[in-house]
Parts: C-alpha cells; structure tokens; sequence
C-alpha cells in the first residue's frame, strides 16, 4: 500500500508541474531567482553566491556584514551551480563546515560544525525540526536558502546543540509568475523529475507549488532513496503593513540504510572494491517514511513602527525500517558479523515563536528592540529492536556474498521510550548602534519538562519526570575600523534538554555550551563580496555519545573546540562568482572519569579547506570547478584508529539559452576512493566520481 501510494502523489505532482507549462508557454519571460528571508518580511534578491540578510543569527534585518558572530549563508544560484541534492551537498564549501560526514546515507543529514554533530541543530523556517535522534533529511529543491550560524545561539532559539544553528528556509509564494520544469539523471542510474510554479491571484494574494520526484541510485547498488515531495504555499498581504505566509509540505520516501564495512577490512588494497559491497540483507532492509509539515509566518507593523511577527508550524512524522550493520570480522578474516535492526517512531511536534520588534532611540544610539516567546511540544513513540547471530543475523563472505540471512528469532535489545517534552522560553534582545560601535546583546530563560515511560530489556521500566529550567545568553560588541570592515567579540551560551535516558536507565542531564569568538569582517566597496576571518573557544558540557551495544548512550563531562575559520564568498568580476573557505580545529575530550579522557572528537578534522569558482559567459556558458579538502581525523571515541585526509575536485558545466537551463556536474572528478567516517557500525566510503545532468524549461 506505501508503494502505491507514494506513487499516487509522484503522479499527481508530474500532473501539476505539466498544467503550467501548457498554459503559459505562450507568455514566456525569463526571470532571475528570487530569495525571500524567513523570519521577517524583508525581501532581498540574492544574485550570485552572497547574501546580505539573513535571520538566523538576530531574528531581525542586521546585514550579515554587521553581525558580531560566525554566520554564512548558502544562496539557491550556488546551490544549482554546484548540484547539490541533498544539505551536505550544499554545505561542502561553508566555512567550519563538514558538509556528510558519513558518506552517502539518505536517511540523515549530519553535517558537523566546528568539530561536533549539529544533526539535532537543523532548523526550518527559523523553527527546530523535532526529531532527537537526529533531524530528517530535508528536500533541497525545496529550500531557497540556508544559514548556518556558528557556535552557541540558545539566547533566540532556546534548546539547541552549542554547535551552531542550521536554517533552511523552504521556498514561499510570490508576488509575480514564474514556473520551472526539468528533469535530471546520474551515471548511477538515478533519475528526477521536479516543478516550481508560482500564480498570482490578484495584488494581494498568490500561490506557490513545488514538487520532486526522485529515484536515487549510490554507488553501492542497494542503497537509494525513492521520494516525492509536494511543497504548497500561499502569501496574503491585506495591507502594506501585514503580510501572512501558509508554508505546507507532504513528503513520502523510503531511504535505504548504509551497513558499512568493517574498519579491519579497509587500506588493503581493495577499497574500490568494499566501497560497492553491499553488506546488508535485501530480504529484510527495509524503510517507509512520511513527514508532514503546515504553519504559517505572520508579520504585521503597527502605527507606532513596531512589528509583531509569529510563526507556527505542527509536524507529523512516522518512519517503519528495518536494516543491518557491521560489527567485525570472524577469525578467518572473510566473514562480516553483522547484526540486524528494527525501528518504529510516530511522532509529532508544535513550534510557536512570537515577536514583537521596534527601534528607540537613546541619546546618540539606535536600539533595535526585540521581545519573544516560543513553545514547543515534542511527542516520541519510538520502538528500538537490535538482533545478533542468536537471533537468526549470519555472517557475510566479504569475497563472495550470498544473502538470505534474515533474523527470525527474537532481538537481543528492545526499548521503546514514549516521552513528551514540552518548552517554554521568554527572551529579550537589544543591538546597538553608536556611531562606528555596534553591540547585541540578548538573554533568555526557559523552562523544559519531560513526562513518559521507557523500558528495556536491560534496565526494566522506568517513568521519565524531570524538570530543568536555563539562563542563556549572548554578548557581542563591534566596530566599525575603516568602511565596511568591522572587527568584533562575543561570548554566547547554550542550554538543550536530553530525551530519554543512558544505557543504565539514567535520565541524561542537559548538554549546556559556551563559546568565546573574536573576529573580523570586511565588505568592499569596489564589488560585492565579503571577507571573514574569526578564532573562537568552544566548551560543551554533558555531550551525548553513543557507545553501542549494551552501553547505549553516555555523556561525556566536556569537550572542547578551539580554532580559527576564514571565509569568501561574491562576485570578483561580472559573472565570476567565488566560495571559499579554510578552518583550523582542535578539539579534545576532557573525561576523567572515562577512559577518553584528552582525546580528539572523532570525525572532527584538524584541517578543511574548500575553493568553489563559477564563470558565466555572455553566450550562455557558465562553467565552475572546486576543491575540497579534509584533513586526518580520529575515527572513534577512543582514538583507535585514524582516517587518511583526501583532496576532491568538482566541476560543473553550463548553458542558458531563453527559457532552456542545462548543466552537468562532475563531483569527485579524480574517484578517489575515501573513508568519510567510521563509528561504532562500521565504516562508511565516501561518494565515488559522479556524473549528472539536468534540463528544465523556465517560464
């Protein structure tokens, strides 16, 4: 029944992108992309690779350019000049930014920033996705932009990973008509078809519906994603004053879990081999997943000049799978031991974020004033089952494999928490402006109640009732030392709740972060481009990690993060567009009482550097190349093992000729052969050379 009905909706979303096209192909004019904020009404046309605005970092209008704090924005005309089809992608070239840390895996995003997770610090429309094991992979052809602020940000947002902030903000109705209709396909056999049509009804209301079908294809022939994804929004503004956005969407996918190879198998000279093995069961790996989303964004501005704005959005999301991973090799070096999982959760969520913002001045300096209140509620019914060799999981031949091992016996590890958390926070930011001085300043407190059972088989049953209450905050003071180039410090903090408990029952204490960041920022006059250089000190407390098996989750007393980011990004020339980005990060455990006590975070490269050129030409050709480059990382928590650094080249190829787009991406051009990461399920290869085309028609 899930197959048949998420081809229902892939077919009723080919039916509406083909209506448009039909009727106004007649009245066909080219437009250039426009890119909407997501808190705010301010509109801003982002041409090129940079963004002026963005709301993730002050909730307000600040110009990028004068916030004191780390924060980068991924424009839609970069995101299609690289072909980047999922947030990683997308991410690959951002300052302190490692964009999939894991490889290919279409389940998850998990980028990581400044050398820890921010899988839990994915944010839509400036609200939290609401999922604790990690947010849900997000439609990129959905999203008209993301913002990535670095470090601490609880002072706005409330619970939130002291890693940073990742918003995506989804694409919403406009005030003139547009469509787009393509398709696209890889050499791995994945294929696309996808719209965008926005309609005006009249001056003061229009719609937008945005869609995707999708057959993904990896390099390992058994791991893909099948999606559709309908997006559907709608804009009214009765006044000048007052302008209200519905934002939905309805996604219905069936992502393929990565098993992994084990780390023994791996640097013997059949990498390109392992990096295609399929060590999974095709009989038993099995996903069905649906998210849900509607809200909608009010903005109205009163007589006196101060603004409330609201946002809302309820979340639905259930996913059923079933799937393998790795946990070694048997005594004669060709078996994999594997073991088998099962996974149920229902859950849902409501996010309500009010503000009321205004301006005052005081003597010789401008406050810009903003005062809020959010909400949120978080209900999880969640099933866990993890199966091993008593429980029907075989070994796998590494050389020669046949499958059919399926579990049929009974699991060796159930849990099956129901837990509702709820999250009230009151807030209060104030930015300055005094001549060449700018200062934010911004405080929070919120209170966070968790109620529920849990149980397994291990620990026995147990009630979850815990209350935990937080001050947050940020400071941050600039100035301005020559035109356009503002030097800046700022210290912030942050407060985010645990769901559930340890692997002794224990109910996990908050993880709470605090960050120190100095820096510079410059915005030239003679073209439009921005420069950024900053050094920071990061400290978490109680971080979460999942040691696997029996263990299951444990927090970790501190860790650090320290080091120094440069960033670019503009255009340096008409037409020739610039990414780039250098971070130097150190990170170390600080544990006592653990046996990991002074070792790195794994997965947290000591070096990343990326450098992303893009040239368009007067006939219609655009042509782009980029270097990424990840340095040496730990591989797990004890520092066992090490990951080799590896240098990647990408290039793109375009052409624009009226109302017909076409590209071709070439990602990892040389098909070097990597370990993106390695854990306590094995280790996943990095995505080998991959090449991909698209073609729409605009209208």
């Amino acid at each position: 029944m899930k197959t048949k009905h998420r081809s229902m909706l892939l077919a009723g979303a080919s039916t509406i992108a083909l209506a448009p096209a039909a009727l106004f192909a007649q009245e066909a004019i080219k437009l250039d992309a426009i890119v909407v904020t997501a808190t705010t009404d301010v509109t801003t046309q982002a041409d090129g690779y940079k963004a002026d605005y963005n709301q993730s970092a002050t909730k307000s209008d600040t110009p990028v350019a004068e916030t004191t704090q780390s924060v980068s924005v991924v424009t839609a005309e970069q995101i299609r000049d690289q072909g980047a089809e999922t947030l990683g992608q997308a991410l690959r070239y951002s300052p302190g930014v490692l964009g999939d840390p894991y490889g290919v895996d279409p389940r998850f995003d998990s980028p990581t920033i400044r050398g820890f997770e921010a899988r839990g610090s994915q944010y839509v429309n400036g609200l939290r996705q609401l999922r604790y094991m990690g947010a849900p992979a997000y439609e990129t052809f959905a999203l008209q932009q993301i913002e990535v602020l670095n470090g601490p940000n609880s002072s706005l947002y409330g619970a939130g990973s002291p890693a940073g902030i990742i918003n995506q903000v989804q694409k919403r109705a406009q005030g003139f008509d547009f469509g787009e209709l393509g398709v696209g396909l890889d050499d791995n056999g994945s294929r696309q078809s996808f719209f965008d049509w926005n309609r005006t009804v009249s001056d003061t209301l229009s719609f937008r519906a945005t869609g995707i079908v999708k057959d993904y294809e990896s390099q390992v022939e058994e791991i893909g994603l099948e999606r559709g994804y309908l997006g559907l929004a709608a804009r009214w503004k009765p006044t000048d004053r007052t302008t209200l956005d519905i934002i939905s969407s309805y996604t219905d996918d069936a992502p393929t879990s990565p098993p992994g190879i084990p780390f023994a198998l791996t640097g013997q000279g059949n990498d390109k081999y392992l990096r295609e093995l399929y060590t999974g069961e095709p009989g038993w790996d099995d996903h069905d997943r649906q998210i849900f989303n509607i809200g909608y964004e009010l903005s109205h501005e009163f007589d006196s000049g101060w603004t409330f704005s609201q946002g809302f959005r309820y979340e639905k999301f259930d996913w059923e799978y079933t799937g393998h991973y790795v946990t070694g090799i048997d005594a004669s070096g060709t078996g994999i031991t594997r073991g088998a999982n099962y996974q149920r959760e229902n859950t849902t969520g409501l996010s309500l974020d009010s503000r009321l913002a205004g301006e005052v001045l005081t003597g010789g300096m401008e406050h810009k004033l903003l005062f809020g209140l959010d909400l949120r509620k978080y209900d999880a019914d969640t099933v866990t089952e993890f199966y091993n060799a008593e429980g029907g999981v075989t070994d796998l031949d590494w050389r020669n494999p046949v499958y059919g091992g399926v579990p049929t016996g009974a699991p060796w590890y159930v849990s099956t928490p129901d837990v509702t958390q709820t999250q009230i926070g009151l807030y209060a930011q104030d930015e300055i402006t005094a001549g060449r001085w700018r200062g934010s300043f911004a405080l929070r407190h919120d209170w966070s109640k968790q109620e529920g059972t849990t149980y397994t088989n291990f620990a026995g049953e147990g009630e979850i009732d815990q209350s935990d209450k937080a001050l947050s905050g940020r400071a941050g003071l600039g100035y301005e030392i020559a035109p356009g180039a503002l030097v800046y410090a700022n210290y912030s903090t942050s407060f985010d709740p645990e769901i559930g408990v340890d692997g002794a029952g224990e109910q996990l204490e908050p993880t709470t972060g605090k960050q120190w960041e100095l820096g510079v920022k410059y915005q030239p006059d003679s073209f439009n481009a921005l420069f950024t250089a900053a050094i920071y000190d990061l400290r978490q407390e109680n971080l979460t990690v999942n040691l696997g098996g029996a263990e299951g989750r444990r927090q970790v007393g501190e860790v650090k993060s320290s080091g120094l980011e440069l960033g670019a990004v503009g255009e340096l020339a008409p037409g020739l567009n610039l990414r780039a980005s250098y971070a130097y990060n150190d990170t170390e455990q600080v544990d006592p009482s653990g046996a990991n006590d002074g070792n790195e975070m794994p997965n947290a490269p000591r070096h990343l550097a990326s450098l992303w050129l893009d040239k368009a030409f007067d006939n219609g050709v655009s042509l782009g190349g980029g270097l990424r480059y990840i340095g040496e990382r730990e591989g797990d928590l004890a520092n066992l093992y090490s990951l080799e650094s590896v240098t990647l080249l990408d290039l793109a190829v375009g052409y624009s000729r009226e109302n017909m787009d076409a590209s071709i991406n070439l990602n990892n051009l040389s098909d070097e052969v990597y370990l993106a990461n390695c854990g306590s399920f094995g280790c996943y290869y990095g995505e080998g050379r991959t090449i991909s085309a698209k073609i729409s028609y605009k209208w």
